[in-house]
């Protein structure tokens, strides 16, 4: 029933989105930080963290979920540091997936070659 639950918030988010590409002037660009926001809005709201534990990585994969992983580190931090944990604590909570994001598609693009669009 988990894999079913990431599924269909996965895809009914997606969804959204793709909506939202289809039937507005927004460039991707603006709706990806529209996401990332909503994500730490709704994660300072108590509401995304509910939507996480029903439907797991459904729901923490997509850009919403990296604003929750932001929104979480910034208050670990902030209950640390102090204010100063305002400016690192995104920074600390997010470094590992950045970062296997950045090293696994360097790897990718000396394996596969890609070439520019013509």
């Amino acid at each position: 029933m988990d894999y079913l639950n990431a599924f269909w918030v996965g895809g009914l988010i997606c969804a959204l989105v793709q909506i939202l590409l289809d039937k507005t002037k927004l460039l991707p660009g603006r709706i990806m930080v529209l996401l990332v926001c909503s994500g730490v809005v709704l994660s300072a709201a108590g509401l995304y963290q509910p939507l996480i534990d029903y439907a797991g990585a459904g729901a923490s994969v997509p850009l919403l979920g990296f604003g929750n992983v932001l929104w979480t580190g910034m208050k670990e931090a902030i209950n640390e540091k102090g204010i100063l944990g305002l400016f690192t604590g995104g920074f600390s909570a997010c470094a590992v997936g950045v970062s296997a994001a950045l090293i696994f598609s360097y790897l990718a693009s000396l394996i596969f070659r890609p070439k520019m669009k013509q």
